[in-house]
């Protein structure tokens, strides 16, 4: 990497760079981001140690070889119905996992993305069955006990989340997660899910205090279930989902939160998308997974999150917050002072096209057969817009917190 192609850059004070456990979600929506050469560094200038693609990018994963970052690859919904033919899943898994293998650091493969709640069967039931074949390939090729296999759950899979010992699953979903839970358990694999604080509050601002999703100081509450107190939406969603799991007996599965963040920048009806509240969520969010500290629920459990996102992403479709969720902008500059170094790109941008999957805009054509590689051209690559499902969720479970012990406007 050629000097002259970057210029530090330093904004405000800066928070510790060895943040622990923190990862970051690497999409690549776009068709003006650097590339992935020069990402590795602003990576490392976040002190993220973890990354998940929407896709298995060959560039990207050629890029970060050798620098000890850990990667979840993607496999997207639109390939679900070809994996389950085992044959199909063992060329993918040898194509986009095993070639790239042991010099960059993939640990897992997301199959699928926030499927059981689109409400399509014929989606969902391709499901756990598409795990098994991935799962399987990875057996055959000896490379299991390194690479697990999961998928990750929109926060809308919950029927009940407050108080958060009250959590629980849908009833009409139960039957596609009982099995998909016991599969996780016997390959001691994560559950992942999505979750955004950023929708309950922009879904009814007046009852949902701003304080409480951005972890400033409140009077937070307190769960009458377990006398727990909480003072911020996120540790309550994920203690929800802890307890979801427990009332289906998979009380030690592990639970990482897969997505979560704040828009810099919405439209007019996306109350609280700004750079100030994007600033306050990830920094403070940031910090406490810095401290080491867990929920209230699962003090001891580490927290496993992934910051969404890396860059805004310029060509993601839906509202004017899908395209301002980055840390960073295209530039490689960030997009608000979190003390982080960016790095100014002068040339060597990226060509994707924008078409979801980084993977079949740079691909040769030598990984495998062309139909994992290249999407349909709807295809989002299992990228979807953050907003699909996640809004359900918002009114859904915390606006019942009016008719709860407690209304989120006294905290």
């Amino acid at each position: 990497m050629e000097d002259s192609k970057l210029a530090l850059l330093f904004t405000g004070f800066l928070l510790p760079v060895l943040v622990a456990s923190v990862g970051i979600n690497y999409g690549q929506i776009a068709n003006n981001l650097p590339s992935p050469e020069h990402v590795v560094p602003l990576v490392k200038a976040i002190g993220a140690t973890r990354v998940k693609l929407y896709d298995a990018d060959p560039k990207v994963l050629k890029a970060f070889a050798n620098t000890g970052v850990e990667f979840i690859v993607g496999l997207g919904n639109e390939y679900l119905s070809k994996m389950t033919d085992p044959a199909n899943a063992q060329a993918w898994v040898k194509a986009n996992v095993q070639c790239y293998l042991p010099a960059t650091k993939i640990t897992s493969i997301a199959v699928g993305n926030e499927v059981l709640t689109f409400n399509d069967t014929s989606l969902s039931g391709c499901l756990l069955p598409a795990m098994q074949s991935v799962h399987t390939a990875l057996v055959n090729l000896k490379l299991d006990s390194q690479v697990t296999v999961t998928t990750a759950h929109s926060v809308a899979i919950l029927q009940s989340s407050y108080p958060p010992s009250t959590g629980a699953f849908r009833q009409d979903l139960k039957g596609c997660i009982a099995p998909i839970l016991d599969f996780l358990s016997k390959t001691c694999s994560p559950f992942l899910i999505n979750a955004y604080p950023f929708f309950a509050y922009k879904a009814d601002p007046k009852q949902v205090s701003l304080d409480f999703v951005l972890f400033q100081p409140n009077a937070g509450i307190v769960d009458p279930g377990t006398k727990l107190h909480y003072d911020n939406m996120l540790f309550a969603q994920i203690d929800a989902v802890y307890a979801a799991l427990s009332s289906l007996g998979y009380k030690k599965l592990p639970v990482q939160i897969s997505e979560t963040g704040w828009p810099s920048k919405g439209d007019e009806d996306e109350i609280g998308a700004s750079p100030e509240n994007a600033k306050k969520y990830n920094g403070n969010l940031l910090k406490l997974i810095n401290q080491k500290k867990g929920t209230p629920a699962r003090p001891n459990s580490d927290l496993n999150i992934f910051v969404f996102a890396m860059f805004n992403e310029n060509m993601k479709p839906g509202p004017t917050s899908e395209r301002n969720y980055g840390l960073f902008k295209p530039d490689g500059t960030p997009s608000y002072g979190l003390g982080f170094s960016g790095i100014a790109v002068s040339s060597g941008n990226s060509t994707s096209t924008g078409s979801g999957s980084s993977s079949s805009s740079s691909s040769s054509g030598t990984n495998g057969p062309s139909i994992y590689l290249s999407p349909p051209a709807n295809s989002s690559s299992g990228y979807l817009a953050i907003s699909s499902s996640t809004e359900r969720f918002a009114w859904s479970t915390w606006a019942m917190l009016g008719m709860g012990f407690m209304s989120m406007a006294a905290y």
